[in-house]
């Protein structure tokens, strides 16, 4: 039995805004669905977009540039919807583009030290893949930020 196995290693989908990298655990992602007819809500928060019906199934679906007061861009061929699944419930996240799946062990993850509070809540760390830098985003308190609201 070998017992130096990396137990650390987590695996993480990289999405793009803008020249900015993000990361989320492929543990949240069920699935990655291509832009489809977003049902507008009256009465919601500006970065909630909508509902989608995914085969038969009502999911809600908030836009990480409004979440995150990044400027309005077109949507594009790449723009694609995420399905991320957090206690049982369905959420969608529209994204930029998918850029790829990467496997980062904690070494590689810095903690993040910023003063800013919310951007504190929202990213857990920072990644380093390839001389590029990646925000590792935090799942829960996004989702927990979106139910309190």
């Amino acid at each position: 039995m070998d017992n130096n196995v990396n137990n650390d290693l987590k695996q993480y989908i990289i999405l793009r805004f803008d020249s900015e990298q993000y990361g989320i655990d492929i543990t949240y992602i069920d699935n990655i669905v291509r832009l489809m007819p977003i049902t507008r809500v009256p009465h919601t928060q500006p970065y909630f977009l909508g509902v989608i019906n995914l085969r038969g199934v009502i999911i809600p679906v908030m836009s990480m540039r409004e979440k995150f007061d990044l400027p309005f861009k077109e949507n594009t061929g790449a723009t694609r919807i995420l399905i991320i699944k957090y206690e049982g419930a369905d959420i969608g996240i529209l994204v930029d583009e998918v850029k790829e799946v990467v496997t980062l062990n904690d070494e590689d993850i810095e903690k993040v030290t910023s003063d800013d509070v919310e951007a504190r809540s929202y990213v857990t760390g920072v990644g380093k893949y390839n001389d590029t830098l990646i925000s590792i985003l935090n799942i829960p308190a996004l989702i927990a930020d979106i139910e309190n609201e």
